[in-house]
């Protein structure tokens, strides 16, 4: 049944995109209906060539209603006249280019087909991209935006908060796991945080940034996600140091300072009332000292592979099927370890993993990739100081590089939700960096 409806509202998409361009009004709700449809991603998946005993980054051809609203956003802006080019500017080029890097590691792959399943999530994120970017260029409505965003962390708390009182722990939101659910709020987090110290809660982009803040930094702490709690500190600092240093006039920094006093007291609160179960989690149990012998053990895996096929890699997704004993790998890596070794988990590292799957060219574009948004944080920030939305490049370049940092303990980042929704900030910020428009000065009337 789930089949037949969906190919349903696929076949109606032409529809649907044909009645949102008669008014733009339209578009703007489905705009903001793919991106609150996040909280609703698991419920609106279906799965092509499921796999779903597979481990690897991606375990089917999966399309949700972000994927399809995606496409009748673009459809409609075409529709009324709005057409982007391909590659309009250097992010998504530079991503076009980690995407070609990839490719060539099929060559290598024991299974096209799983590497396929990578392959097809990759593309559905230039989709995503330019539902995003063309919406933003076409009505610059950023403000629509940043509200999908608080809705999406408010429904993610909403759930999270349902879990734990259902028992269930440590809870994982609207998102597949709890490790994931908190380095996505590592990425909003420090923007909201930002937007609470710019606005304050007089005005209403203060408020909604406030409200959004308290669900993220409650749903990343509850994860109890070692790497995530461990980058809390770098991302949300950097939220406030970028913030404090874009003050230009003494009242606004006493201003400043009251508003983020209430936020170190409820964060030491919170610290002191968690504090026994982070210090638990964060002990050498015999569980942590399991993970840690784990990660190593699988890190020398891949540097193994890296070694056999520098390149191209071994087969983008085909990470899991090249632990199997007909490859070398491990026997390699336990001979260097001086110890057995029977795993069939994937690497703990993002940039090992996709080094090993699709060569150490393809990780130097993702590298570029993402540092190239973190230049283009500064760079925006720079433009939009003084401006109501300087909070948002300020905040995601905490955002982005907690994210980066938590990538180098985990490998999450890879899951489609996580991908889907650093691919819509970073066209956020793209449109910020190619666009002219001047934007509104920040009022300093209260």
């Amino acid at each position: 049944m789930k089949y037949v409806v969906f190919f349903a509202a696929l076949a109606g998409v032409p529809a649907l995109a044909w009645l949102l361009a008669m008014d733009r009004r339209c578009i703007r709700w489905a705009f903001f209906g793919m991106v609150a449809g996040l909280c609703f991603d698991n419920q609106t998946s279906v799965n092509f060539l499921s796999n779903e005993m597979y481990k690897g980054s991606a375990r089917g051809m999966e399309v949700s209603l972000v994927h399809l609203l995606a496409l009748a956003v673009l459809l409609a802006l075409g529709l009324r006249g709005k057409w982007q080019r391909l590659l309009p500017e250097g992010g998504i080029r530079i991503y076009a280019v980690y995407f070609l890097m990839c490719l060539p590691s099929l060559y290598n792959a024991d299974s096209m087909l799983i590497g396929w399943l990578e392959v097809w999530k990759m593309l559905l994120l230039f989709l995503v991209w330019h539902a995003v970017y063309g919406y933003l260029a076409a009505t610059g409505d950023v403000n629509t935006a940043v509200i999908a965003l608080v809705l999406m962390a408010v429904g993610n708390f909403a759930s999270v908060v349902w879990q734990h009182f259902r028992g269930i722990y440590p809870p994982s939101g609207v998102f597949p796991h709890q490790n994931t659910m908190a380095m996505a709020m590592n990425l909003m987090g420090p923007m909201f945080l930002a937007g609470y110290l710019q606005s304050g809660l007089r005005r209403r982009m203060g408020r909604l940034c406030g409200l959004a803040l308290v669900g993220t930094a409650i749903s990343g702490a509850w994860s109890y996600s070692r790497g995530a709690i461990a980058m809390m500190p770098l991302g949300y600092g950097l939220a406030v140091v970028g913030s404090w240093l874009g003050i230009r006039h003494e009242l606004d920094r006493r201003r400043f300072l009251v508003r983020l006093s209430p936020v170190l007291v409820v964060g030491a609160a919170g610290l002191c009332m968690m504090w026994p179960n982070l210090v638990e989690r964060f002990s050498t149990t015999s569980t942590t000292k399991g993970s840690k012998e784990t990660r190593v053990a699988l890190a020398y895996c891949a540097r193994e592979m890296i070694h056999d096929h520098p390149w191209i890699g071994v087969g983008i997704n085909n990470w899991s099927l090249n632990m199997s004993p007909e490859h070398p790998y491990q026997d390699r890596a336990a001979a260097k370890l001086e110890r057995e070794m029977n795993y069939d988990g994937i690497v703990e590292t993002v940039y090992l993993l996709v080094g090993a799957e699709c060569g150490i060219p393809a990780l130097l574009a993702m590298l570029v990739w993402f540092g190239w948004h973190g230049v283009a944080c500064l760079r925006v920030a720079r433009r939009l100081a003084g401006t109501v939305w300087y909070f948002v490049p300020i905040g995601l370049l905490g955002g982005f590089a907690a994210n980066y940092m938590q990538s180098v303990l985990e490998w999450v980042l890879r899951q489609r939700m996580n991908m889907v929704l650093l691919v819509f900030l970073f066209a956020l910020i793209a449109y910020f960096n190619k666009t002219t428009c001047k934007f509104p000065k920040h009022s300093r009337a209260s």
